[in-house]
Order: C-alpha cells, then structure tokens, then sequence
C-alpha cells in the first residue's frame, strides 16, 4: 500500500506499472520514516548532523563545505517555486556535465518535490525530445554552454514550460543563479513520502522508445545505506572519484549519494578521462575510484611512469565485465582489490560484488546484503549449480518502468530478469558469461564473449578488445574479435594466428576467433561500455 503522496501533480504515482507488476521488494533491514525528502537528507540533515564544515563537493576549482552546499541548494530549490512555478510533482530535466552545480540543481529540485531527469550532455535535440514526451517534463535546468540543442528541444515541445540556464562553471553568472541569489538560505521542502517518486533513470541502452526506470525517495537511501556502508565502509575521510555521468545512476549513486550520505567528498569531472583523474587522485589524494576497467588500465600503465595512486583503498569497477588480468595486475600493482561489480538502471546501483575480504578473478562475487540472486532457465526454474542461464535478483530496490509494457519481460514470478547469462559455482559465487543477447553460438556451442576477451587481453600485445558473433553460413556464427593493439605493433597475418594460437592454450579451443580485426579504437558510451552492437552491425 503506498503512502499518501507529497505530489501536487500525480503524473509520476498514476504512471507507475500496477503493483502486480512489481518485483518482490525485501526491505527487512531498511527501516525509514514514511515520510522524509532525500534532498533534505543529503544535505540539512548531514549539517545537523556536525558535518557542516566538511568538503563536500570538488570540483571546478573549488571545494563546497556541506553548509555551503545545503544553503546554495535552498536558494535554488526557492528560485525554483517561486520564480519558475515549479510544483511538487512535476519533472525538472537537467542537462550537464558532472560538475557541481548538477549536483546542487538535482538535490534542490529534489527538495522542491519534483521528479527529477538527469540527461547526458551529449544528446541532441531529438533525443532530449524523446525523454520530455515520455515524462512529460514541464521544467528544464541547463548548463548554458549546452543550451543549444535544448533551446531546439523546447521550440518544439508541447510539455515544457521553462527552459533556464545556470552556470556550470559555479560563477554564478546565468538566471537561475541570479535567481537563487535573491533567495534566503532557509527553505521549506516538500513533505515527500519515502515512496514518492524521486528520480527518472532512462536506460542507457534503450533501443526504440525510451524506457524510464522510476526511483523512490528511500531508494536513493537503500543503495547507500547497503552496498556503499556494507561494501565499501564508507567514511568521513573518503574523498570519491569516477568516470560515470551523473546522469547515470551508476554515476549517481557512486559521485553523489554515496559521498554526501557518508560526509565524504566528491569529486567532479566534467571530462573524466584517465589522465583527469590520475591527477584529480593526486591532487585530492582520492579514496575511492569508480570507473570501466578500461581506464585501470590507463592507471596501472600511469603507475609504471611514476603517478601516485596509493591514496586509493577502494577500486570498483562496473559497467563492463572485469577482465582477470586487469584484475591480476591492479592486485599485484597496488596490493589492494578491484571490487567488480553489477548493477542496473532498474535495480537503481550495484546488487551483486566482490568484497575486500572476499574476492575472486573473474567473478562478480555475492549479492550484495538485502539481494538474493538465482540463475534460472527459459522456463524460470532455477539451474543446477555450473549451468549457464539467465540472472534473477530480488531485493529492496526493483523495476518499476514508467508507463512501459516491457515490465512484463522484466519482473516475472517477483523477480528481476536483468538480461544477463551468469552461473553459480558451488559456493554460491556468481560469474559472468555474458549479456543474454551476447551469447555466441557457433556450430552448437555456446561461447561467451567476455570469456575470450580475457583470454586475448593476457595476450601483452593486446590493449583492448571486444568479441562479438558473426553470422556464418556453416557454423551459425563464427567469434569474431575487435583488437586495439599497444602502440607501435606491426599487424600482420603472422600476429593473427600467434593471437588465435595464444586463446587456444588459455581456453577451449573451439573458442578461439576465427576471425580478428585490428581496429584503433572500440565504439563506447559515455559510461565506457563497449557497444558491441556496433560492432555487430559492422561485420
């Protein structure tokens, strides 16, 4: 039974998928009043708590105590009721950079009661069309150095009513910070209910519509509240760094909630490449990183030069499978862990991880406290221990799609299907074979790409790499593998079969690719997943 709302405008609560629909939510052990505002607690609250002279955000060349922070998201929340007619209920879309002043946007929206849309600073005019439609967002926030292709969006929306820009740069030198400034720093936030909704997640790899994963105010708690003190043990004196946009969750959780729930300190990058946040490390002496292994691999080839990453107790990885090499090497560079992990828009963060104190090569651990995790098979029955099938999670966090009939595909008998092959070993430890529509098989076997990217990147002439199926008249599909080599490698037929030969003596050799190309770079998102559907439509 959900509780009585803090929204004005119901469209948020009348969209939710019927209750039937929902996964099985475990919330045993996360206890919350009914009614409280995440906004607030991220910031009022940690000031009451004695956190106010701490750092809490980095990043354009200053730092923001948590009384800085809680007074500059007042004002904004005011300007924003008062001055933009915004009210309680209503989406706000911010568009930007990670930087602090979308953190500060997002939380004040937030404490004003909308239902907030972080977006990519990328997108153009169409996409950013596609998500206004879908939630119907009447207010916009936008980094003025982006506002082009908002300015585009909004000529032709019939939902948005205010498009205003602030400054990312944290000048405080565009309308809406002019607004804010004119604000008390005392601000009234709206009576939300732990299960109001409090976020829209628009799925990073959305193909056709757009699907909106809706978030309640306590879930942005939960994932802090489980994975980030369970897993991590954040404290006070962490100092967080990471390459995911804020308007993932990913990037969400791990740059924002996680740091402000703990009296941590953020950092920001508005171009989180691997030389920015060596040196963000540094400088801030960084404690917890959150990037694609990728750019580890950046870092451990920085470390060979002579950078200092030794500030850093906590590597997580997530957004693609951790290759166990990468995993070897950072363990033997540092004599700390990389914490692989996997999380999900629907699920909101991390569900399933490795532990400091229990951590294995390719694998992606344990669920996380609060999560049960199965793998079962077409017919929803669970698999015997060692069988690949398809993972279903269930915990206090779960999908709920915005006025989408894809929720039918997604929850079934209670539990979250999240599209990806895993098995169990009899431990009860969870490896990754593969996204479910990953899976190559060729001449009736099934292949695991991830499988044999590991095994080609122990190869030490190889960089980076992506397998993919290539339809085959004889075999089905043939593997066929993407490789960016190290700098300077000849390519030549004779490298070819030392690569192919190399995974034969690593893997089953019915494994090996059959066929390779040298590429200079792999096609990525911004969350520095391989698009290996790019890939595939290029073979």
């Amino acid at each position: 039974m959900l509780s009585r709302s803090g929204h004005e405008d119901t469209f948020s609560r009348d969209n939710l998928p019927d209750q039937g629909l929902w996964p099985d939510l475990l919330l045993d052990g996360f206890d919350y009043p009914e009614r409280f505002n995440v906004g607030v607690e991220l910031t009022d609250a940690m000031v009451a708590k004695g956190f106010g002279d701490h750092t809490a955000l980095i990043g354009n060349g200053r730092r923001r105590t948590y009384k800085e922070l809680a007074d500059w998201t007042n004002r904004l929340a005011a300007a924003m009721v008062e001055d933009l007619g915004l009210r309680p209920g209503n989406r706000v879309l911010i568009r930007s950079a990670n930087n602090p002043a979308m953190v500060a946007c997002w939380l004040a929206a937030t404490k004003a009661g909308a239902v907030v849309v972080n977006t990519m600073p990328m997108l153009r005019a169409k996409e950013l069309a596609a998500v206004v439609d879908k939630a119907e967002i009447s207010h916009a926030l936008c980094d003025t150095r982006l506002m082009d292709e908002m300015a585009i969006c909004a000529k032709g929306s019939k939902f948005l009513k205010a498009v205003v820009g602030f400054d990312g740069t944290s000048n405080h030198d565009a309308e809406l910070d002019r607004l804010a400034l004119e604000k008390p720093v005392l601000f009234d936030a709206v009576d939300t209910a732990q299960d109001d909704v409090a976020l829209l997640g628009f799925t990073s790899g959305t193909t056709g519509s757009p699907k909106a994963t809706m978030h309640f105010h306590r879930d942005l708690l939960i994932i802090a509240d489980g994975y980030a003190r369970e897993v991590l043990g954040v404290t006070p004196d962490d100092v967080f760094v990471g390459s995911p946009p804020l308007a993932f969750t990913f990037g969400l959780g791990g740059l924002a909630v996680f740091p402000l729930r703990f009296g941590a300190a953020a950092t920001l990058l508005e171009t989180a490449s691997p030389p920015n946040m060596i040196e963000i490390i540094e400088k801030y002496k960084a404690t917890v990183c959150f990037t694609a292994p990728t750019a580890y691999r950046a870092m451990l080839q920085a470390m060979e030069e002579g950078a200092d990453l030794s500030s850093l107790r906590a590597a997580v990885s997530a957004g693609e499978t951790l290759p166990a090499p990468v995993y070897h090497d950072w363990q033997k560079k540092t004599g700390k862990p990389m914490l692989d992990g996997i999380g999900a828009t629907e699920m909101l963060h991390i569900f399933i991880s490795n532990r400091f104190d229990d951590h294995r090569a390719a694998c992606t651990g344990k669920p996380v406290g609060g999560y049960e995790a199965r793998v079962i098979g077409e017919d929803g029955a669970e698999l015997p221990r060692g069988e690949v099938g398809r993972l279903a999670v269930r915990g206090p966090t779960g999908c709920r799609y915005l006025a989408d009939d894809r929720q039918k595909a997604y929850v079934q008998d209670g539990w979250n299907i999240t599209g990806d092959s895993f098995t169990m070993d009899p431990d009860g430890y969870l490896h990754f074979a593969a996204r479910n529509d990953d899976m190559i098989i060729s001449s009736g076997y099934n292949i695991a790409g991830p499988e044999v990217e590991a095994a080609l990147l122990s190869h030490p002439l190889v960089s980076e790499c992506a397998v993919v199926g290539k339809p085959d008249d004889g075999r089905g599909e043939i593997v066929q593998a993407h490789v960016v080599l190290i700098e300077g490698t000849a390519q030549d037929a004779s490298l070819i079969k030392d690569l192919q030969d190399h995974v034969k003596a690593e893997i089953a050799p019915y494994k090996y690719p059959r066929e390779i190309r040298f590429v200079a770079a792999l096609p990525k998102t911004a969350t520095g997943k391989i698009q290996r559907f790019a890939l595939r439509e290029g073979s």
